[in-house]
């Protein structure tokens, strides 16, 4: 294919991915409610740096979470105080992350505290680390959504293929390329590496055998779950962080009447 067509191609997929996207975005019918991290929590425990595993309600999180054989779909991550250099006003406990129709913008925590979330926090960062990071993603406010990214997605919508497991974070490995574009985990991911702290490494030995060396992976392979599975990030639960006792519950009578077993 001539680069002419290659760009036209491109560009075809790229508007309908956009229109798609739209669609995507609708949140589904049915969706469990059970974390208790709301805005006061997650403002509370977050430090710049930080990454927020969300369980998405959209159409586009089902394809996300089968291809990852993972519960989350979406990544954020926090930077604090945000302030606009356009208008100059100053928002405060935001998020950084790549929206599949507004692209790389900042949006307040509590977006997502009717959502189940997780806390991901990397080990051992400095202050200037943490303003690193924050900095990175600042700087990609902006970036657009690849779009290219939501033509494969929406071919494992309906039905949901029996994709082996070794083919399923290389079916996430789409879009155009394009550096000025972005995809949620990829984004962050790229900020890690800027920093040269790990995700998920590959390990690989030396030229002489003598010893386990680290190998940087691609920043495109990330996905949501990396960060939940990575030795290099704590799982931050703060229910438990108040001397959680499980005696100290109030319990209602019964049971939920959609989950009550069948006789």
């Amino acid at each position: 294919m001539t680069k002419h067509k290659q760009f036209f191609y491109n560009k075809i997929l790229t508007k309908i991915g956009a229109s798609l996207a739209k669609y995507l975005i609708q949140p589904v019918r049915h969706y469990s409610y059970f974390s208790l991290e709301n805005k006061e929590v997650l403002e509370s425990h977050l430090q710049p740096g930080d990454v927020l595993l969300v369980e998405g309600n959209e159409r586009i999180s089902t394809p996300i979470k089968y291809l990852t054989q993972s519960t989350w779909s979406h990544t954020a991550m926090y930077v604090g105080d945000y302030t606009d250099p356009k208008t100059g006003k100053t928002f405060r406990h935001q998020l950084v992350e790549a929206d599949i129709v507004l692209g790389v913008i900042a949006v307040p925590v509590d977006k997502y505290s009717a959502l189940n979330t997780r806390i991901c926090q990397p080990v051992g960062l400095s202050k200037k680390d943490r303003q690193a990071l924050s900095s990175y993603m600042i700087k990609s406010i902006g970036m657009k959504y690849d779009h290219r990214n939501i033509i494969d997605l929406l071919r494992y919508l309906i039905p949901t293929p029996p994709v082996p497991s070794y083919f399923r974070r290389k079916l996430l490995v789409f879009g155009s390329g394009d550096p000025t574009k972005a995809i949620c985990s990829t984004l962050i991911a790229e900020a890690f590496q800027s920093i040269q702290y790990p995700i998920l490494p590959k390990i690989v030995e030396s030229v002489d055998h003598s010893e386990k060396l680290l190998q940087v992976r691609h920043h495109s392979l990330f996905v949501p779950r990396d960060f939940d599975i990575s030795p290099y990030f704590n799982i931050l639960k703060p229910e438990l962080n108040k001397h959680f006792n499980h005696k100290n519950l109030q319990w209602s009578d019964g049971y939920d009447n959609a989950e009550t077993p069948a006789h």
